[in-house]
């Protein structure tokens, strides 16, 4: 069954509604997905990770079927500092004000920023699939314009990344999600439904593009000044990333890392593309299963 055990819902939190499932007993865990999906690509490790803990598995911030704040001229309501707040204070709902985070994309940069902002709420985290964003853009080349292209093209002024996407959302969707070759039936079908669902939602396209406007702009600023004041991630850290997947050919994924664990890191790479819970389930498991404290 697809999420098995996990309660669908609601809720709401600094003033604004978000949908999501939760399931299992013992200590909380936060789980935050990526783009372009929602939640339910948590789907083939949420139900095992519940049989040890609380796990709640949100959708972020303008994605899924979450509230989804206007465009602005400044971002701010997609800077991962906003986001991260909105996760903060959506766990603290449900009565949790300390808790694990496992993320991924997207999901994992709105994390790291929490565990900087935060760190008093996150007691273990887990990324997968990424480096700090600035690094990224420091970093930047003409390989990695051409592998993460979409970087530049969703960060591309309103409307008119978010015109072309409407045009045909699931051609678009398909070839985004393509950066490591893998079949139509990739997805689970119910997880693709959700992902192409949400696009279609009104605000969903332009929550998407907010959020990659910001990471050109404010979380730059903020990335900047977290490090121009020597503030590195407190709580363990797990820095996975897909050994098919860009990062590996790009970086030393480990290295940058150790640049920004101020206490335990560990960091591996995990037989997949870049969507290891769905296509490396148990892998990603048996990496959390020694991570992660019940």
């Amino acid at each position: 069954m697809f999420f098995e055990g996990f309660t669908p819902g609601y809720r709401t939190a600094n003033g604004r509604r978000f949908r999501l499932r939760h399931g299992g007993e013992g200590p909380p865990l936060l789980l935050l997905h990526g783009n372009p999906q929602t939640h339910a690509m948590w789907h083939k490790v949420a139900p095992a990770l519940a049989r040890r803990f609380s796990v709640v598995c949100p959708d972020l911030t303008g994605y899924g079927l979450s509230d989804k704040p206007p465009v602005s001229a400044d971002h701010a309501p997609y800077a991962k500092r906003a986001m991260a707040a909105d996760m903060v204070a959506l766990m603290a709902t449900l009565g949790h004000d300390r808790f694990q985070v496992v993320a991924h994309d997207r999901g994992a940069r709105v994390a790291h920023r929490m565990a900087l902002d935060h760190p008093g709420a996150v007691e273990r985290l887990c990324t997968m699939d990424i480096i700090p964003t600035l690094e990224h853009f420091e970093r930047a080349d003409m390989e990695f314009g051409m592998g993460y292209w979409h970087w530049f093209f969703l960060a591309q002024r309103h409307p008119g990344p978010e015109a072309m996407i409407r045009c045909d959302i699931e051609t678009w969707f398909d070839f985004h999600t393509s950066r490591e070759p893998k079949p139509r039936d990739f997805f689970h079908a119910e997880a693709r439904a959700d992902y192409l669902a949400a696009l279609h939602a009104p605000g969903t396209i332009e929550a998407i593009c907010e959020d990659y406007r910001a990471a050109t702009t404010i979380d730059l600023d903020h990335d900047r000044d977290s490090r121009g004041a020597g503030r590195r991630v407190d709580c363990p850290l797990l820095a996975l990333w897909g050994a098919k997947g860009s990062l590996p050919r790009w970086y030393d994924p480990a290295a940058i890392w150790r640049g920004y664990a101020a206490g335990l890191l560990e960091t591996g790479a995990v037989a997949s593309g870049h969507y290891l819970a769905e296509e490396a389930p148990q892998e990603v498991l048996d990496r959390l299963e020694h991570f992660l404290r019940a």
